[in-house]
């Protein structure tokens, strides 16, 4: 992994200085969110957002783990080995969380822990899919009034590779597993392991007690990234993280809000273009179509590899996208990254518009100074949105970009540990994951992915920016 020093790292922002990024929002009728990522590569759309950054101690361990502007405060909790409520060790490789509850000062959110290891399920045998496996979630509620962790409990378990996922209109978190396999002998970081089950699905989990851990079947069997359901129609958005080739997906359930009945599932199609990695351009709108996958929970190919569901799409004319990260549905517009494509192959945004049936390049990075492999995005209840950073850069940071499409850095990861928590090391790297809001808008909640923890971030948040 080869890095850029800091220097190299403020040097992204000539991208200030580039001209013909202009993609002509207004023109293009975009949306809201759409404004903001088209004119994120507009000339002049840099913006002070909150000030300077400056190291701030956490308010629970004492420890100066990450950089803020002037005001702002945050708490961790949920620590990786913690003890949680049944007395289970909290598991590490913090990623995906959603907030799917709000009673009072008290909030609810289920976070994904992205283990990849088979020595056995954190959770209760009730609520384990694979008694193998090491993923899965925990429920956390987090008290605003008092700034602490109320309490936390595992709520799935028996999975493996829980990456991304999304909330739902009714209150519940869809955990995806990015690992696809049949039941049988694999491999799991460097050593051979047996599996009870088949794996690469989508699971719920509810705000109150344990899931199911039972798949949902209908959204397939594919390497997912993450899920955002439309509240207007209750169809499942669904992106695959694979390279070279992904695709993006839709479930239209036979019934609204109750996926465990079924649907269908289909891949986007563009008319008439069968790739849209490389050669576009930002602005340019396509007519697309949905084909469908004869068997969705045919998720091993021919090879043996978990590519079945995308080799079906393809097959019947689906579309080519790259590594497919994170999606969220808002303003009529289901928008949706490509962490890797575009001819720069730093990355693309784009908008799917649900009854135009049109699709929309609306960003692509010409250069990594610009913007290098842009992952999930949170919108704020203040207008802007929260970019959570997952690239090769030595310092990870949580971006925050306004309604008029200002960039500025908002959070940066200052974690370097000398036994504190019981880790050593230099954590800087490690990814930004499961940014969400507080209902009311006042907290925002992170993980950093490793040591693992969450952070609770408060402070005097100002209308249009986040």
């Amino acid at each position: 992994m080869e890095f850029r020093n800091d220097a190299s790292l403020a040097s992204r922002r000539r991208w200030l200085k580039a001209g013909g990024l202009g993609l002509g929002a207004a023109a293009l009728g975009l949306s809201p969110i759409g404004r903001l990522l088209a004119q994120a590569g507009a000339p002049g759309a840099a913006h002070p957002g909150y000030g300077p950054l400056h190291t701030v101690r956490d308010l629970n361990t004492g420890l100066p783990l990450l950089q803020l502007p002037a005001g702002f405060s945050y708490t961790t909790f949920g620590w990786t080995n913690e003890p949680m409520a049944d007395g289970q060790r909290t598991p590490d490789s913090h990623d995906g969380m959603g907030v799917v509850r709000a009673e009072g000062s008290v909030v609810t959110l289920v976070r994904n822990h992205e283990v990849k290891a088979a020595w056995g399920s954190f959770a209760p045998a009730s609520a384990t899919y694979d008694p193998r496996c090491s993923g899965g979630t925990a429920t956390l509620r987090f008290d605003t009034a008092s700034g602490r962790l109320l309490e936390s409990r595992p709520s799935l378990g028996g999975t493996i590779n829980n990456c991304g996922g999304g909330t739902t209109p009714w209150g519940s978190w869809l955990s995806c597993e990015e690992f696809v396999s049949v039941a049988g002998t694999v491999t799991l970081s460097g050593a051979d392991h047996v599996l009870s089950r088949d794996h690469g699905f989508v699971f719920e989990v509810p705000a109150d007690g344990a899931a199911r851990a039972e798949p949902l079947l209908a959204l397939g069997q594919f390497k997912h990234e993450a899920v955002s359901v439309d509240p207007a129609t209750g169809i499942f958005y669904l992106t695959e993280d694979t390279e070279p080739e992904a695709g993006f997906y839709r479930m239209v359930p036979k019934v609204p809000g109750q996926p465990v009945r079924g649907g269908r599932l289909q891949m986007l199609r563009a008319v008439g273009v069968p790739d849209l990695r490389t050669g576009r351009r930002p602005g340019e709108r396509l007519k697309v179509q949905w084909v469908d996958i004869p068997d969705p929970v045919a998720g091993m190919d021919a090879d043996g590899l978990g590519l079945g569901v995308l080799r079906q799409g393809l097959a019947a004319g689906g579309t080519r996208f790259t590594r497919l990260e994170g999606v969220i549905v808002g303003d009529g517009r289901v928008f949706f990254t490509a962490t890797n494509g575009g001819d720069a192959a730093c990355g693309q945004v784009w908008a799917y518009h649900p009854g135009a049936e049109v699709l929309e390049l609306v960003f692509e990075s010409p250069d990594p100074l610009v913007l290098d492999y842009p992952d999930n995005v949170v919108l704020s209840p203040r207008g802007g949105l929260v970019v959570c950073e997952d690239s090769e850069q030595p310092v990870q940071r949580l971006y925050g970009m306004t309604r008029e499409g200002g960039l500025f850095e908002f959070c940066r990861n200052n974690v370097r540990l000398d036994g504190a928590m019981g880790f050593a090391g230099d954590f800087r790297e490690e990814e930004w994951a499961g940014a969400c809001f507080s209902p009311d808008g006042q907290w925002l909640f992170a993980n950093v992915y490793a040591p693992g923890f969450t952070v609770a971030i408060t402070g005097p948040w100002r209308n249009g920016l986040i």
